[in-house]
């Protein structure tokens, strides 16, 4: 009895103790880690190791995912509360190293409340149990005719599942999906697993290099699964709805040799398998999830696409599997180095493949420059996103007029530079994040001259500079157009069937 005593007296000190901390605390608030861009995204004082994503779908997009998020963190200062990014879904338990923990929302935040302070340095698991809704705009998941898909970026992830979602933490990935045993689920990594318990079956999924929140992808659907070898024997995984199995094979079998083209660029591919999402939804544009791209699968069935469009679309997409995914930005306005860099390999791979010319596009691209840069902001310093709407970020001046400044920069320091400068920039940052002072800071060593002013002026102004070797180009004052609407590429979404043109003339501009 007298030990029971003492327990239950220790007990009731600690929760004392607990009620004390909590109540000298200030009120709840959402936080930030400070991008200018999106200011209360991302969480300061820890560093994420892991996250461990288990979701399970009943089989009706409409209704919400029951879901573990298991979050591996390591503390860079000692942390009383712990924020992480999430809305869109029912909290219903949170625990601390194993410890029941309180919790409250604020904003777009979840709101942690250890029972003891988290120390800095110290490790930390934080398991969360919640709902994960489908429903709703806004990003996140996106419901396809079949079942579900992801579209997390720039800022949806935190529709899904907890996390500090800002692609400067990027983390390990393992994701565990249960659903009916009749669907296939999918998601970024290596399978690892598939279980099968009466009419539910449960897929394992890991990643094995680092992963940015907005790149995580999980697609549940009646999806066949294809399976080929690329460069080298990398595994080549394609996810595409059972019934187009066939008709897409055309389109499914170039990715191998767009791999190696992309290699022949700019080096080893970077992660451990790829392969292309085709999704029966409509969601306007293509994403580069990393080792999975997600596409609309009416970018590959509707009839006007030329093919040469739709493989540069393809490279899009795959390139940013080195630039965005395997190097990523640490500020979203290191935004410019994903776009710009995809763009031009989607536009080199269209010039040696199907004889577009990169030249005209980039004098259509310098005519429109100042244009784009009255309305978006420079390159490296965009305008913020329209309130709301977040992929209001990508705007024609992260595409061509981004691409735009890396055909300033070929001519500026000779092809031979620029080649070993991609080379270099993907090798010396690969599985982490760079900044755009970092590729200002390379080019000049590779170019064995100080570019600063050169970026300056191509990066931060609004008028765009003279371009290199082509001093009879000209960009015209803004049109009054400049400001109509448009989707995130600056285009209409469909391009009329049967038309040509360049990408940028184009309805789904890549991703």
């Amino acid at each position: 009895m007298l030990l029971t005593n003492r327990r239950l007296r220790a007990a009731l000190l600690a929760a004392a103790s607990v009620t004390l901390v909590a109540a000298t605390l200030p009120a709840p608030e959402p936080l930030g880690i400070g991008d200018p861009l999106f200011p209360q995204l991302g969480n300061p004082g820890y560093d994420v190791l892991n996250y461990d994503l288990d979701f399970t779908y009943g089989g009706d997009n409409r209704k919400p995912l029951d879901a573990i998020t298991k979050i591996d963190a390591q503390a860079t200062q000692r942390l009383e509360r712990v924020n992480l990014d999430f809305t869109h879904g029912k909290v219903r338990s949170v625990e601390v190293n194993g410890t029941v923990a309180r919790f409250a929302t604020a904003g777009e935040d979840l709101v942690i409340t250890p029972a003891a302070a988290v120390e800095d340095g110290s490790r930390m698991r934080i398991t969360v149990s919640h709902t994960s809704d489908p429903t709703g705009d806004g990003g996140g998941w996106v419901r396809t005719t079949d079942g579900l898909a992801m579209t997390n970026q720039a800022d949806a992830a935190h529709r899904v599942f907890p996390g500090n979602d800002h692609p400067a933490d990027k983390a390990y990935f393992t994701f565990r999906i249960t659903a009916p045993s009749r669907l296939t689920a999918v998601a970024n990594g290596v399978q690892e697993g598939r279980a099968r318990a009466g009419a539910v079956a449960t897929w394992t999924y890991r990643t094995r290099h680092p992963m940015a929140t907005e790149l995580a992808q999980v697609s549940i659907g009646d999806s066949a699964v294809v399976r080929r070898q690329g460069p080298g024997g990398l595994p080549v995984r394609d996810v595409v709805p059972a019934a187009d199995r066939q008709k897409l094979e055309p389109w499914l079998k170039k990715t191998p040799d767009q791999i190696g083209w992309m290699e022949r660029q700019v080096g080893p591919y970077p992660f451990e398998n790829y392969g292309v999402l085709i999704a029966a939804a409509d969601t306007g544009f293509e994403l580069e999830t990393q080792t999975l791209s997600l596409f609309e699968r009416a970018l590959f069935t509707e009839p006007g696409y030329p093919e040469w469009y739709v493989d540069s679309v393809m490279v899009h997409e795959l390139a940013h599997q080195w630039f965005g995914d395997s190097v990523s930005p640490r500020r979203w306005a290191d935004l410019w180095l994903n776009e710009g860099h995809a763009t031009w390999y989607e536009m080199r791979y269209a010039q040696e493949h199907a004889g577009k010319s990169m030249e005209t596009r980039m004098r259509d691209a310098y005519r429109q420059s100042d244009g784009w840069r009255a309305v978006g902001g420079p390159p490296a310093d965009p305008e913020p996103p329209v309130a709301g709407q977040p992929i209001s970020l990508f705007r024609p001046v992260m595409y061509d007029g981004s691409a735009l400044v890396l055909y300033a920069l070929r001519h500026e320091i000779g092809e031979t530079a620029f080649a070993r400068l991609e080379r270099d920039w993907v090798r010396i940052h690969r599985d982490g994040t760079a900044t755009t002072t970092d590729f200002i800071e390379l080019a000049s060593t590779t170019a064995g001259r100080d570019l600063s002013a050169f970026f300056k002026a191509w990066l931060y102004r609004q008028k765009t500079p003279p371009m290199p070797g082509h001093p009879d180009w000209r960009s015209e004052a803004p049109a009054r157009n400049q400001n109509a609407p448009r989707n995130r590429y600056g285009a209409p979404h469909r391009m009329p069937h049967g038309t040509g043109g360049t990408v940028r003339e184009q309805s789904v501009k890549p991703e």
